[in-house]
């Protein structure tokens, strides 16, 4: 950001929130559910006095280590860190086998709810068992410590066998979102020089087959690929293409392989996974997340965050594997706590607006952790479909992916939570691993809208231009002021772009990209983005990503694209482009172009309008003036547009808004 936009884009100021009222409601600890809430207040100072002491004995009461370390934390090559570096675990061994030698092997893991209404029920022995196959059926496949594998699967138990498979031979894991496209596919599988494909058939996704498998062909026909086979699923029997000498059934060399695995200690720093997300220079960011220190962070913030008793509980994330979420609360932080969780492959309203609702009936969810993306969408459809079930099962509920708004937050403890579960609005990224902002339930009055508190362990803080921490009641930049143990170790293959892009801009201090605000108690309020990038619907896409896509178009000659604010979504995608010379405006040329950024990228990044312009807002020195084009798309009065070489061309942006071609919506 440069100075002059860090002036004009305040984050506070361009969110209008200066001034937050002190006027907030609270809803403080109910005292019968604080006294048997896993967290107390007195973490806070504990761990404040001593973050390493902290983690240290959070990592040994709460992760099984094969060689116990002795080493807590090193940062002399900062802006890298290395926690509890000189023990030895197995992720998978604290996910699974630990659990079955305790005696919970008959303890119910995973209870699998497909969208057609198909179900599974997997202890904790039958995972073990099921996970050894796969671990076996990896290594019969040339898979050994240290090769990567993409994973591109549906919502299925199969999924979290896959990434536990590879977490038990040491064999990093990078996931792919089953809604992006082969072109994203091909670049992710390239960046980590991937050895094997997991996939599938297809999946289900409101109410029919959606295939998967195309994807994978298309993307490993683009070019030269250091993948050796294809592992394929079958879960909805479509028919797919076959390659003989690369692709194999599961069915074939899972189902067929033996039961019995020892699992691979690996050091405490050996990389876990590799997840790629979206990044300003269009070129997605391959960060990896490595195993000591994440575990430890993970299984902390999943037991008292949510306060998990785990002999009681069912717990139910809504989030797809394909994101970080799905990774620390689906696969690793439930598991490793010894949790029973649901896990639903489809749409919250296949075949009706009520299924969420139904399944937390039926499995008697405890705690459901889900983003306010979907929220609002529930509250949209009417507060009928959840009245038609028991929800009385419910006593911590969650968000993640973006800030709640208050009046969101309210609906969702009302309708939901019946005015009596604490709400976790928790703040976190695929970088930072596991939750880093959030209230602790029984231990933490309430506020709608507020992610509050840094955790425990955790040093976060709002800063200005200068990285001045801010005064209460002022706006800024969000910052991490100290190491935490599921932090980052980097950019996969990337080293100087990790310091670059996150620690370049504060020196000394992690900056996260978004903008924050202290209410007058001193709690923090997030603001959104003040980077490239988008939250849309809890995703985070590159605006740069999005305009190479348009751009690679024949038809385009330039493109800007900015996120604008939408109730439902949280941002919705808007681009600006300027055809190349004879190319008619059309609508079917907008709906190609929508159609190729979703060939391009996926669906999720289809841009919600699209308006042809002649000219886009540039500085003297050529620079697109997105701030302008933001106020556009939000239909509010353009700001200062004095640094414009050419001022008028916002008049006639503005002007083409009211013309119907141009726009487009789903």
């Amino acid at each position: 950001m440069t100075t002059e936009e860090s002036r004009t884009e305040n984050p506070a100021q361009a969110a209008g929130l200066e001034n937050l009222s002190t006027e907030l409601r609270r809803f403080p600890p109910d005292a019968e559910f604080s006294a048997q809430a896993n967290a107390h207040a007195e973490l806070y100072p504990w761990a404040s006095a001593d973050p390493e002491r902290f983690w240290a004995e959070q990592a040994r009461d709460l992760i099984t280590w094969h060689e116990p370390f002795t080493e807590v934390l090193d940062w002399s090559n900062a802006p890298v860190a290395r926690w509890f570096a000189d023990g030895s675990l197995n992720a998978c061994y604290n996910a699974v086998d630990r659990h079955v030698e305790a005696g919970n092997g008959d303890r119910v893991a995973i209870a699998f709810e497909g969208e057609p209404g198909d179900t599974r029920s997997i202890t904790y022995a039958d995972l073990q068992r099921e996970v050894s196959r796969a671990a076996n059926a990896l290594g019969a496949l040339g898979i050994t410590t240290g090769d990567r594998v993409a994973v591109y699967l549906p919502m299925i138990p199969e999924a979290v066998i896959a990434l536990l498979a590879c977490a038990r031979i040491g064999a990093p894991h990078s996931v792919v979102f089953g809604g992006f496209s082969a072109e994203a596919l091909r670049s992710r599988i390239a960046d980590a020089e991937a050895k094997l494909v997991i996939t599938a058939d297809g999946g289900y996704r409101r109410g029919a087959p959606a295939a998967l498998k195309p994807a994978v062909d298309e993307a490993l026909a683009k070019g030269p690929t250091t993948v050796e086979h294809v592992l394929v699923v079958r879960r909805t029997g479509q028919d797919v293409a076959w390659t003989d000498d690369r692709d194999v059934w599961w069915h074939d060399v899972v189902d067929t392989a033996s039961d019995q695995h020892t699992p691979v200690w690996v050091e405490a720093e050996h990389p876990l996974f590799i997840l790629y997300t979206s990044g300003t220079t269009g070129k997605p960011k391959g960060i990896f997340h490595t195993t000591g220190g994440y575990l430890t962070q993970v299984a902390f913030t999943h037991l008292n965050v949510f306060d998990l008793k785990a002999a009681t509980d069912v717990y139910w994330c809504t989030a797809d594997v394909g994101w970080v979420t799905g990774h620390s609360y689906v696969v690793y932080g439930p598991l490793v706590n010894g949790a029973t969780q649901v896990i639903y492959e489809g749409t919250p309203d296949t075949p009706g607006r009520d299924r969420w609702w139904s399944i937390v009936e039926k499995y008697r969810v405890s705690i459901l952790y889900t983003a306010p993306t979907a929220i609002r969408t529930c509250m949209k459809w009417g507060e009928e479909y959840p009245a038609g079930h028991d929800l009385s099962s419910l006593r911590v509920l969650g968000s993640v992916g973006e800030s709640i708004n208050p009046e969101a937050w309210i609906w969702y403890r009302r309708v939901i939570g019946a005015d009596r579960t604490p709400i976790v609005d928790t703040w976190w990224q695929t970088e930072t691993g596991a939750i880093m902002i959030s209230p602790l339930p029984g231990a933490t009055t309430l506020k709608p809208g507020s992610a509050q508190v840094p955790l425990p362990g955790i040093s976060a803080d709002v800063v200005d231009d200068e990285a001045h921490p801010v005064p209460d009641g002022g706006g800024g930049y969000l910052v991490l002021t100290r190491p935490w143990p599921a932090m980052l170790r980097g950019i996969w293959g990337d080293p100087q772009r990790f310091k670059d892009t996150y620690w370049s801009r504060f020196p000394g201090l992690y900056f996260a990209g978004d903008g924050a605000k202290k209410d007058d108690d001193g709690d923090i309020w997030l603001l959104g983005r003040v980077d490239d990038v988008m939250n849309v619907s809890g995703h985070r896409l590159s605006t740069t990503e999005i305009e190479s896509a348009l751009v690679s178009h024949p038809s385009v000659a330039e493109a800007a694209v900015v996120g604008a604010a939408d109730e439902t979504t949280g941002q919705i995608v808007v681009a600006f482009v300027i055809l190349r010379g004879g190319i008619e405006q059309t609508e079917q040329t907008v709906e190609e172009l929508r159609a190729h950024v979703a060939k391009e990228i996926g669906a999720i990044a289809k841009p919600r309008r699209i308006l042809v312009v002649q000219e886009l807002p540039k500085t003297r020195s050529g620079k697109i003036m997105r701030r302008l084009l933001r106020d556009v798309a939000e239909h509010r009065a353009v700001g200062d547009a004095t640094t414009l070489a050419d001022s008028s061309v916002m008049t006639l942006i503005a002007a083409g808004l009211d013309k119907p071609v141009g726009a487009a919506a789903d």
